[in-house]
């Protein structure tokens, strides 16, 4: 805002008006009133000089002076009031435009900044539309290839609300083994040879396909879960009348097959023919033959130590982030084996499978066995003379024993995968029963009723079934297992359980219970374990080596009161005898012809093997070689018996490679090997002469396989 200056400028031109007056007046005073000056000399007259202006007339023209000096002051002053108020008006108009340009220049930086704002989301949109154009094409893209390849080559089937997954695998596979087993690609581990069988003279070779398996997984989703059904089979399995001779013609055997309903909250219910719960799972718990832990082996009867079982099972699981649990009822079997003293007392605990059931009732051997009961004499001979008198016990083996089962075995199973491995912990439960006669032993049915024509009593009482009753008892016992990384190409694993009766869940299916003194079951102790490394070099090669072992510990039941009887001796005793001296084997002529009876006479009982591993078992056959059997004139196919020693633990070491020639959307085609060194050890029995060591049986072989096998894809 500008100061209205007129009133001071006003004043001071006052004040100069007025000094400039009173200077005029001072001058004029001055002249008139200065002193007369001194006489001159007389100049020439000059010309008269022209009159001035009077005083009054200048100060009347100085007034006027003066005044157009002030109206021209006032004009002047006017103008610049009037510059003045332009200016100021030029300046509050010069502030409004610059108030209004400083207006407009906020709004156009605003609309600037608006504009940059918008400049940047349009750009950001320009981007996002040009990242989502790719991604939407990328996306297509991929979907068209993935619907292309789902019509071209689908990896699951769709039928109505399910989909189906087929998978499996062709194999051509050979085994060479150093000593004889008669039992193609898979080892039957309990039944290695001894030495001096005649099977451990001769190697083997075997080339197969019966390992190619199939399989079939169908699933469907609904609202609360997933519902599972999974089928799996080889051709490992035997017909009655499979054999090599030329069409090779085996048949086809499940594996697995079962049924699932899977809630959301992954609680699972799962039933049918299964992996064990007791076998290991790589992570968590689960039913698929791809998600348990098998060993790589070519064999499939894998290692010794390994832990399973695939047989019916209805389990319920529950699995968290971090850990899963477990509960299984499985389908139980004993596994028994026991010498018997000649008096140790029967007992059934199962049988063959009955005819007309769906358990194979087939016979594999009949052996019927003629042995002397007795002596007595000539009917009507002239001269006393003897006849013995024969007995014929018929004894048969199964093909395929069934114990009848009390329960099913019961485990417990919990699974940790803490983030850096896999660890379970099991419990195995398992129930068993038998019904024992007391009044059957070998003793009373060879020789039940006999009198000892010496001694005149009973050799033994006759064979009963009286008395009978049932005995039940519990077993089982526990285990556990880890898997460690170690980097990205190592693992290193084991597991073991250990027991009463667990014999059955080891990979040689050693025995899990034998008899005791007075014919009730005795549960063994049992042991398992396998050590497992794995390595892959690479994605196209896997190494692994393993070493395990099943145990079966000794339990021996012998003791004085366990015998068995021998056969009688023809044995003469003169009519009227009064003492057992009288009796003789060899009698003379003479008492011959004074008259007399003959009869059998028995000797003393002799102690004898009852039991698991006893110390009495006669195992003399380990150290020859016996004589081969013949049917028919030919013997070419009937080999001694090897020796008899009970299993003391049967152990391999074994290591092999799988390379994949090729992996990928077209399948898998890989080549394996696999080296195994078994060792069977049987439990020492009696020895060969007194004071010696007890004779075992000892088994050694040593196996190589090839595979090369085509995946599905």
């Amino acid at each position: 805002m500008y100061e209205d200056k007129r009133g001071p400028m006003n004043l001071r031109l006052r004040a100069a008006v007025a000094s400039i007056l009173a200077a005029s007046l001072v001058g004029t005073y001055a002249n008139a009133t200065d002193a007369t000056p001194p006489a001159k000399k007389p100049a020439a007259k000059r010309a008269a000089k022209p009159k001035g202006p009077t005083v009054e007339e200048q100060i009347q023209q100085l007034r006027q002076e003066m005044q157009g000096q002030i109206d021209s002051l006032k004009n002047s002053l006017a103008d610049k009031d009037a510059q003045l108020k332009q200016a100021q008006q030029a300046a509050a108009d010069a502030q409004a435009a610059a108030a209004r340009a400083q207006q407009s220049a906020d709004a156009q930086a605003a609309a600037a900044t608006q504009n940059a704002s918008a400049v940047n989301t349009l750009q950001s949109t320009v981007t996002d539309l040009k990242a989502n154009q790719v991604s939407i094409a990328s996306t297509i893209s991929d979907e068209t290839a993935a619907i292309k390849k789902t019509i071209n080559s689908p990896t699951t089937l769709h039928y109505k609300g399910v989909t189906i997954t087929p998978g499996g695998y062709t194999a051509g596979e050979t085994v060479w083994r150093q000593h004889g087993t008669g039992g193609d690609i898979p080892t039957a581990f309990n039944a290695l040879a001894y030495e001096h069988a005649d099977a451990y003279k001769l190697s083997e070779f075997y080339g197969t396909a019966r390992q190619s398996r199939v399989s079939l997984m169908v699933e469907g989703k609904v609202d609360w879960g997933t519902l599972r059904g999974y089928y799996e089979a080889d051709w490992l399995g035997t017909g009655i009348t499979s054999n090599n001779n030329q069409s090779n013609s085996y048949v086809l055997r499940q594996r697995v097959i079962w049924g699932q309903a899977e809630l959301n909250n992954h609680w699972a219910f799962t039933g049918g023919q299964l992996w064990s719960l007791a076998t290991e799972d790589k992570k968590a718990i689960s039913n698929l033959s791809g998600d348990i832990m098998t060993p790589q082996t070519i064999d499939p009867n894998y290692v010794t130590g390994f832990v399973w079982e695939r047989q019916y099972g209805f389990r319920v699981t529950k699995t968290w982030n971090k850990y899963a649990v477990g509960a299984a009822v499985e389908n139980p079997q004993l596994l028994y084996t026991a010498s018997l003293a000649g008096n140790t007392p029967y007992a059934v605990l199962g049988s063959a499978g009955a005819n007309g059931g769906n358990f194979n009732a087939a016979i594999s051997t009949v052996a019927a066995t003629t042995y002397i009961q007795n002596y007595t004499n000539v009917p009507g001979a002239t001269s006393p003379s003897y006849i013995p008198v024969y007995n014929t016990v018929t004894a048969n083996s199964n093909i395929a024993n069934y114990s009848f089962n009390y329960a099913p075995d019961v485990i417990l199973k919990v699974a940790i995968d803490p983030g850096f491995g896999h660890y379970e912990i099991i419990g195995i439960g398992r129930f068993a029963h038998e019904t024992v006669y007391p009044g059957v032993t070998t003793d009373a049915l060879k020789y039940g009723g006999q009198k000892d024509i010496v001694t005149g009593a009973a050799v033994t009482a006759a064979a009963t079934s009286a008395g009978s009753f049932t005995n039940t008892l519990a077993m089982g016992g526990g285990g556990a297992s880890f898997r460690i990384p170690i980097g990205k190409m190592i693992s290193v694993g084991a597991k073991g359980i250990y027991g009463p009766g667990l014999g059955r869940y080891g990979d040689s299916t050693l025995s899990d219970l034998t008899g005791n003194s007075w014919g009730g079951l005795s549960p063994l102790h049992n042991g398992s374990g396998l050590a497992t490394l794995e390595m892959n070099p690479n994605p196209r090669l896997a190494l692994y080596f393993n070493y395990g072992i099943d145990y079966a510990g000794r339990n021996d039941w012998s003791n004085p009161a366990s015998t068995t009887l021998g056969g009688p001796t023809a044995t003469f005793c003169p009519t009227g005898f009064t003492s057992p001296s009288q009796c003789t084997s060899k009698p003379s002529a003479a008492l011959l012809a004074a008259g007399g009876t003959w009869g059998g006479h028995w000797g003393t009982p002799s102690a004898a093997a009852v039991g698991y591993g006893s110390r009495l078992l006669n195992n003399s056959s380990c150290n020859t070689f016996g004589n081969p059997g013949f049917s028919g004139g030919s013997t070419d196919y009937y080999p001694a018996g090897s020796c008899g020693a009970n299993t003391r633990y049967v152990s391999e070491i074994t290591g092999g490679w799988w390379y994949d020639f090729y992996r990928g959307e077209h399948g898998r085609f890989r080549q394996g090997f696999q080296y195994g060194y078994a060792v069977r050890n049987g439990w020492s029995g009696a020895p060969a002469t007194a004071g010696g060591p007890g004779i075992a049986g000892k088994g050694i072989n040593n196996m190589f396989w090839t595979s090369l096998r085509y995946y599905l894809p």
